[in-house]
């Protein structure tokens, strides 16, 4: 089968949609599309027409017709399979099957198409999966306007602190009797810096709304005072100002997007019957030792997309020995469970929900106990004359994980510059703007268990608290898995798949 062309026509022959598949000037298909009504016999009960080069085989809906344009020597039954296909999809998009509604969701129908026939042959898809193909989204575009926004709101509190400290400059200066300064450039004069600095205040307490607030009005003079809250500024120009004033903020939206990926990526080869074990921990811990929380929640979520794998158990290893509580969802047979540690419903002749992601069994631990934790950050600051040098360490302590792109973030005081750094296992990156050091290694295991990171700085010890830590693994902390799948009929073994996910929802060192 040879597909040259997918439309939407009226009855005159006037194209409204189409799509070529085939490489085809835009006269050729008008000129098919308006020979087309010439051809059709009245009075005649048909679904296709043919002329001495081309097959058009179409359907009509009201006052429309969906028309393919195939080659002669196409299959005539696979045809008409297709152009079924093709007009089941219109309605989707289209509220009204009338010109004006199909030129308005013209796009979207094209997109359609190119999921329904790929150069000129049709694809192996139906209605529910041409819908989840069109309406798929960008994760790394919403974490990078997430990160976005993380920005804008840390500038704009930035600006308020500012112009809070220039008010009260202002004002204590005011109270001495002295004119207020001119503070390096926000005005041509004394006067008016204060002013400036005075109307700068009452601009920023005003933009705590979520828009960005015009401009006030500013004396007269140089244009050297500070800008802020210009009217009709765009996102992407304040943006690009942030990338001016540090240089890793497009790195790390793209490190993040690709962590982000790499969690959230559904693994290759996915079986009938899927699992995602996925874990998150919470914990802190106080500079100076000792654990002050630790809790961690795992859950293994069921996915199955095959009927005939809806009527099954899930046979579970549980070799925990911290104590964990688990918790079974409702609908499981929890005797079942506690003797066979098996995992079914509670009324075998039922089955499990399909296309859909079930959770079946979900997992909490929540203690004190300082051998439970699983990498371990011990940080020294130590002054030294006007400077101070810190030595920050790690420690793998359960040695059966690995810990992927680990990131160990340490603040630093604000205008110092950049530290000076002295031995180091991995990288390192300084970002200037939010005044981080962030210390990334790829992997952390067995093998590489400890490390360290040296560097000095102008500072305070207390300025380098609290330290984060962000990591992702695929072997989870909890060791609970599921070994077999069996069928509730006859005890038969399914193939399965697993997905094992660890990850950091807060992990601190005050």
């Amino acid at each position: 089968q040879v597909l040259l062309a997918a439309a939407v026509c009226t009855k005159a022959g006037k194209a409204i949609v189409s799509r070529q598949f085939v490489e085809m000037t835009r006269t050729r298909i008008e000129g098919l599309l308006a020979a087309f009504p010439k051809l059709m016999n009245t009075g005649k009960q048909h679904t296709f027409v043919e002329t001495e080069s081309v097959r058009y085989v179409y359907q009509p809906m009201e006052k429309l017709y969906m028309v393919l344009i195939t080659t002669k020597n196409s299959n005539i039954l696979e045809d008409l399979e297709t152009l079924r296909l093709f007009s089941r999809v219109i309605p989707e998009y289209c509220r009204a099957l009338e010109e004006n509604e199909i030129s308005e969701h013209c796009f979207d129908l094209i997109f359609a198409f190119d999921e329904i026939v790929a150069l000129g042959y049709r694809e192996n898809v139906n209605l529910a999966q041409i819908r989840t193909f069109t309406e798929m989204d960008s994760h790394e575009e919403k974490v990078f306007r997430a990160v976005r926004e993380t920005q804008e709101r840390e500038a704009k509190a930035e600006m308020r602190r500012k112009a809070k400290e220039l008010q009260q400059a202002r004002r204590d200066a005011e109270r001495q009797g002295k004119k207020a300064p001119g503070f390096g450039g926000f005005g041509s004069s004394a006067v008016s810096g204060g002013t400036t600095a005075a109307m700068i205040t009452e601009t920023i307490i005003e933009t705590e709304k979520p828009k960005v607030a015009p401009a006030p009005a500013r004396p007269s003079g140089p244009s050297k005072a500070l800008k802020l809250g210009a009217k009709g500024k765009e996102v992407d120009n304040f943006v690009d100002k942030l990338k001016l004033e540090g240089e890793n903020i497009m790195t790390s939206v793209s490190k993040r997007s690709t962590e982000a990926a790499k969690v959230l990526a559904p693994p290759v080869n996915m079986e009938s019957v899927h699992m995602k074990i996925e874990e998150k921990i919470s914990l802190t811990c106080g500079r100076d030792g000792g654990l002050q929380n630790m809790e961690l929640h795992g859950m293994i979520m069921l996915h199955i997309s095959d009927e005939k794998f809806a009527r099954i158990r899930l046979h579970v290893e549980n070799e925990d020995k911290r104590g964990v509580q688990l918790q079974t969802h409702p609908n499981v047979d929890k005797k079942l469970f506690t003797a066979e540690s098996q995992i079914g419903l509670k009324n075998p002749e039922k089955s499990f929900p399909i296309n859909s992601d079930v959770g079946v069994l979900k997992w909490r631990l929540q203690t004190t106990e300082e051998s439970f934790i699983p990498l371990t950050i011990n940080c020294w600051p130590s002054e030294s004359g006007n400077s101070c040098d810190v030595n920050i360490e790690y420690e793998l302590q359960e040695e059966s994980l690995e810990l992927n792109d680990v990131v160990i973030t340490i603040p630093l005081p604000s205008g110092v510059g950049a530290p000076v750094i002295g031995e180091i296992d991995g990288e390192y990156r300084h970002d200037s703007r939010r005044n981080l050091l962030e210390w990334c290694l790829p992997v952390i295991d067995a093998k590489n268990k400890s490390g360290s990171l040296e560097f000095s700085i102008a500072g305070q010890p207390n300025d380098f608290f609290p330290v984060q830590v962000s990591f992702i693994s695929k072997k989870n902390y909890c060791n609970i898995q599921v070994t077999k799948v069996t069928q509730v009929d006859g005890n038969s073994p399914v193939r399965f798949s697993t997905e094992t996910t660890f990850l950091v929802d807060k992990y601190e060192i005050l």
